[in-house]
């Protein structure tokens, strides 16, 4: 029960990555979800360019513990979302250039937002 845990906190964490990169997308079409988006992506550029470990991380590694699974093997989670989510090359200056890209990418969205609407208004 507690690897499958461990397999959900992974998947959140995923989708989560994704929200806050790609979230902008879901802005244009509801924009109401800038709200939640907006501090997802200042969490997430925070996380990578301070070099914080986000919780979610420790909360897997708790229950992958408490299932007896110290190392990864054979899953789809576990082979194709791990390696994204934790990938073993990953050093301070590549933190940097994701957190940097993470606030470039939604600030050119967010540009495309406020000039869609400002358009409508006019």
């Amino acid at each position: 029960m507690y690897s499958i845990i461990a397999d959900i906190v992974v998947i959140i964490h995923f989708l989560f990555i994704l929200f806050v990169v790609m979230g902008g997308v879901l802005v244009l079409r509801w924009p109401k979800l800038a709200w939640v988006h907006l501090p997802a992506v200042v969490w997430g550029a925070l996380v990578e360019l301070r070099g914080w470990i986000c919780p979610l991380t420790p909360l897997e590694n708790y229950f992958r513990d408490l299932a007896g699974k110290n190392v990864y093997s054979g899953d789809f989670i576990e082979k194709y979302l791990l390696p994204i989510i934790y990938p073993a090359t990953i050093t301070p200056f590549i933190q940097q250039i994701l957190g940097t890209a993470v606030i470039l990418f939604n600030v050119i969205i967010y540009h495309s937002i406020i000039k869609k609407y400002r358009t409508l208004k006019r």
